[in-house]
């Protein structure tokens, strides 16, 4: 008759209530808590892309300024190897501030500060010379490296590419640590 009982029940189960297991404990003291957390995982800011497509900007306007100086004199070499060698410096500069990698903002300033100067005294040049059209155009040309400039001095930017130290890892606790050393 018993077994016909449990039959009875609501679906299946058992007439008699569930067992609840107790709160297991053991015997063993839970670890403190680290005095030291974790901190939260870094996010990209949504300004680090638009400061690395700058950064390319500036690597470019690097390169077409180098090709305009040796155009009229080819023999100046150095003008152009100092501009690609630029150009380059900006290109790793828009990669580490992309990735998040240490001081990369620093890297994309000192790559853009130049060009600005040398945008700068070419519009002040030519203003000086009359020509407000290649005063336009250095004006124009001046917004890459601005834009730049501005965007990779900001707070979000230099907290992402900011050096990050090593935590390490939590010491692990010896199976013997609590016990007296005499057996």
């Amino acid at each position: 008759m018993a077994g016909c009982r449990e039959v009875l029940t609501l679906r299946g189960m058992p007439s008699s209530p569930p067992r609840r297991a107790g709160t297991r404990r053991s015997p063993r003291a839970a670890a403190a808590p680290s005095a030291r957390a974790l901190p939260p995982a870094p996010v990209r800011p949504l300004t680090a892309p638009f400061a690395a497509v700058f950064g390319l900007l500036v690597a470019a306007e690097d390169l077409y300024l180098a090709r305009l100086l040796e155009e009229p004199e080819p023999g100046r070499t150095w003008v152009g190897a100092a501009l690609a060698a630029l150009a380059l410096v900006a290109l790793a500069g828009s990669a580490l501030v992309l990735l998040g990698r240490g001081r990369g903002w620093l890297v994309l300033t000192l790559a853009t500060v130049p060009s600005v100067l040398l945008l700068l005294g070419v519009a002040l040049l030519f203003g000086v010379l009359g020509d407000g059209g290649a005063v336009g155009w250095a004006l124009l040309l001046l917004t890459g490296p601005v834009g730049c400039l501005v965007l990779a001095v900001r707070r979000p930017i230099r907290e992402w590419t900011r050096p990050r130290r090593g935590i390490p890892p939590p010491a692990t606790a010896r199976p013997d640590r609590g016990r007296p050393r005499g057996r």
